[in-house]
């Protein structure tokens, strides 16, 4: 289920996806784009995985895509072709938001440019203390992809859309905090444990529940206010016909931590 450049590990409940071309502080090229999407789509239909954490090797998230090999001065494939093949290499940012699984980016190093987008389009975002954090497409003539736009301004709003992406500042993780792009900001040394532990604890939650909050939020961004009734009205009471419904019941009269088992 795994490549070299992109790694998968599933345990107790929580898949890990790593980006892992630490040399190129996991730039994104089209093996990476490929093995990202396999990846996100394995997330979102195995039963056994209920939350995703998606990281980057060697102490960085991911730099965005590969401008040095752009530059490379290799004959540039043909307009359309080009086009369906970023297209087909979005798709992971559009799976990682609309699957019914939690996924949380582990982010430290720098996340920028597409590596931004894709940490966008996650569900919960940890930060450590020196991560730096840029739109970065307009300082090489690009306009961006991978959803960032669409993410930051259901985010922040289009009038900060608008600045992060035309002035492309680089953020402190404190200045992202303060903003609301991330979820919390750790000591460098302690964002892999951080992160998974965030990670584990929403993979042995209650699974069918948290994807239907998900899915609520995610009709939030695009669907009518009674639509979004109506939806809120079927999950939640389809939710409390599940099995970990009634054991969150049962553990709170008794007093005691609920052993969620995902159904």
């Amino acid at each position: 289920m795994s490549n070299d450049i992109v790694l998968q590990n599933l345990e107790s409940g929580l898949l890990t996806i790593t980006m892992n071309r630490p040399d190129r502080r996991n730039a994104l090229n089209p093996e990476m784009t490929l093995g990202l999407v396999a990846a996100a789509r394995r997330a979102a239909e195995d039963h056994e995985v209920r939350a995703v954490l998606l990281k980057g090797a060697g102490g960085t998230f991911c730099v965005g895509g590969d401008v040095k090999s752009m530059a490379d001065g290799r004959a540039p494939l043909p307009f359309e072709t080009r086009m369906t093949n970023l297209r087909r290499a979005m798709e992971v940012s559009r799976i990682l938001h609309e699957m019914s699984k939690p996924v949380v980016a582990q982010l430290d190093g720098a996340a920028a440019g597409a590596g931004l987008s894709i940490a966008l389009a996650c569900d919960l975002r940890i930060a450590s203390e020196t991560v730096k954090i840029t739109t970065a497409f307009a300082k090489v003539g690009l306009s961006g992809d991978y959803g960032g736009t669409y993410f930051l301004t259901q985010m922040l709003g289009s009038a900060k859309a608008r600045e992060l992406y035309l002035m492309s500042p680089i953020l402190t993780a404190r200045e992202a905090l303060a903003l609301g792009l991330v979820t919390r900001v750790v000591a460098d040394a302690e964002v892999d444990a951080a992160a998974r532990e965030l990670a584990m604890s929403l993979a042995q939650g209650p699974s069918i529940t948290l994807g239907y909050i998900k899915r609520n939020i995610n009709n939030a961004e695009r669907l009518p206010l009674e639509t979004c009734f109506d939806a809120e009205a079927f999950h939640h009471s389809r939710a409390g016909e599940t099995a970990d419904h009634k054991e969150a019941a049962k553990a709170f009269v008794e007093k005691r931590k609920p052993v969620f088992e995902g159904h």
